[in-house]
């Protein structure tokens, strides 16, 4: 997941995690996204693309993947394959959406 070095690579900028969703074709190639434009292209380009990897070595070694769910440190990633393509929701954790509910009486 090369990708994760992208994002984490820019040692002296401070930049807030993507929120969001994207639709991507069977290449990766953004088709939909509503992920601020603040956030750069190229790596939602990237984070699609290896998405798109991954589904298909799945297919290839006969694995029914049709969902994979993603959790890092602070950024949950869920991609669905599509026809053809995959839909990928981009999620940033924070300490209040990481924290177990309290239980109930």
């Amino acid at each position: 997941m090369g990708f994760l070095k992208n994002i984490f690579r820019r040692a002296a900028a401070v930049q807030s995690l993507p929120a969001g969703s994207l639709t991507v074709d069977r290449h990766g190639a953004i088709v939909t996204c509503t992920v601020s434009s603040a956030y750069p292209a190229t790596l939602l380009v990237a984070i699609g693309h290896e998405i798109m990897v991954l589904l298909r070595e799945a297919r290839a070694a006969q694995l029914p993947l049709t969902e994979i769910s993603l959790h890092f440190g602070s950024l949950h990633i869920t991609a669905r394959e599509l026809r053809g393509g995959a839909v990928i929701f981009l999620l940033p954790q924070t300490a209040q959406s990481a924290a177990p509910n309290p239980p109930r009486p």
